[in-house]
């Protein structure tokens, strides 16, 4: 089976992203790739928000805990395979193990008494957790494996839309079905389409060997190799990587504040799980619509002629300046506002932007690091905020907009380091030739 792209149909898709001669079908294939990965994580998504109220706000926390202790005792289970493995099979062993957990997590729902379903609603809301890093984290490594940073800038705007466009199909079926539909059987559609995802892995790295912008010549056949502990050292090493887990611990510190704050508002609106995922999954879909049209029409072009350090810290300064409004106006319409905006930033420009800062470094960081930042850091993140909120929730919207302040300058100046070095990196390795060293990815 192929995809084939016409020369009219080039023509077209050319209006709105840069695809260059053999890259096409493999593009295709990426989106398809990203967008079952999406469409799976978002028809789960409000299962787990609806899980996570459910079992209680002031449980949220321990959640969060349990999350962060699962992300580090799967990630050198993950190096292990990438250690011994050429990419496609260890993207297959890893996604293949969460079908099997989703299977069970759906015979669960299904034949447990309701005293036992919030314990297994417990379990999935730290099972959702992880997949959603893991599974979107397997994907932008294989594209930062394939492409160099001008490929990335090109095209990474355009998967993420692809992505986008997942996520609001997924937030459809969960919006119009939740209260029709039950968890075993969402579960078994998001199933489904990791099926998809695998089968776009096998083409994708098939047609990687003719793509002019690959920065690595041979994903089929040549493991990446390295430590067990790897990941977790370089990044400890290498000041650039530290703060891409700086920039990304930061993001999901701020981003936990807001999302406890959305919580509170659902649980005093909304009576019952089924109204509440349907909330949750109206909220995405509004995020994931406003997203779209970013992506589409300003990532590519904000990239191309911002740069990478006004692209990495636009996020940073529209989180300031929204914490800034929040306590000069602690109203709710201002907080839902925010977080709406926030998001579409965060999907629309920043984690393009993240992920083109990964291009520049060693594969075997693409690998290892890359996975420790977005996935253990990320969780940190959403750990230190949980515990945060839990300290300071009772200073109210007006005393957790102040403390947040700091945070959101500090990252601003990270992001602009970043944006700054990872240019700098660029032009070396096109000036070189060739793949950074280990030693200069800092």
């Amino acid at each position: 089976m192929s995809i084939e792209i016409s020369g009219e149909s080039r023509r077209g898709w050319r209006r709105l992203v840069d695809i260059r001669p053999g890259e096409g079908a493999l593009i295709a294939w990426a989106s398809l790739y990203v967008f079952s990965l999406m469409t799976a994580y978002y028809v789960l998504r409000p299962l787990r928000d609806a899980f996570g109220v459910e079992s209680g706000i002031e449980n949220l926390p321990w959640l969060f805990t349990a999350t962060l202790v699962a992300m580090i005792a799967l990630n050198p289970l993950y190096a292990a395979l990438v250690r011994r493995l050429v990419a496609r099979r260890v993207v297959t062993l890893v996604y293949l193990f969460f079908l099997t957990t989703l299977a069970g997590f759906g015979v669960a729902s299904h034949v447990v008494d309701p005293q036992g379903i919030v314990w297994v609603g417990r379990a999935f809301f730290v099972w959702l957790s992880v997949f959603n890093l893991f599974v979107v984290s397997i994907f932008w490594t294989l594209m930062v494996d394939i492409f160099d940073s001008g490929g990335a800038k090109r095209l990474f705007g355009f998967l993420s839309a692809a992505a986008t466009l997942g996520a609001t199909l997924g937030s459809t079926i969960a919006a119009t079905l939740a209260k029709v539909l039950t968890a075993d059987l969402l579960m078994a559609c998001a199933g489904a389409l990791l099926v998809v995802a695998i089968f776009c892995v096998w083409r994708i790295v098939n047609l990687a060997r003719g793509v002019p912008s690959r920065s690595h010549p041979d994903l089929e056949r040549e493991a990446v190799g390295g430590g067990l502990l790897a990941g977790l050292g370089h990044v400890a090493r290498s000041p650039y990587l530290l703060n891409i887990g700086v920039y990304i611990l930061l993001f999901a510190v701020t981003s936990t504040f807001l999302y406890f704050q959305q919580a509170e508002i659902a649980k005093a609106s909304f009576a019952d799980r089924s109204a509440r995922t349907a909330f949750f999954a109206q909220v995405d879909l509004a995020v994931n619509l406003l997203t779209l049209a970013v992506q589409l029409l300003l990532t590519g072009r904000m990239l191309k002629h911002l740069g990478t350090p006004v692209c990495a810290a636009l996020l940073p300064a529209m989180t300031l300046v929204g914490f800034a409004i929040l306590a000069w106006s602690p109203t709710i319409g201002a907080l839902v506002v925010f977080q709406v905006a926030r998001r579409v930033g965060n999907f629309g420009l920043a984690k393009p932007t993240r992920e083109v800062l990964f291009t520049v470094i060693s594969r075997e960081d693409k690998y290892k690091a890359k996975n420790v930042v977005d996935t253990v850091v990320y969780r940190l993140g959403d750990q230190v905020g949980a515990w945060s909120y839990a300290l300071l929730g009772g200073l109210g919207i007006v005393g957790l907009s102040l403390a947040a302040l700091p945070i959101a300058a500090v990252w601003l100046g990270v992001g602009w380091w970043l944006g700054t070095r990872q240019e700098a990196m660029a032009r070396n390795l096109s000036a070189d030739g060739g793949p950074l060293p280990q030693s200069l990815s800092r």
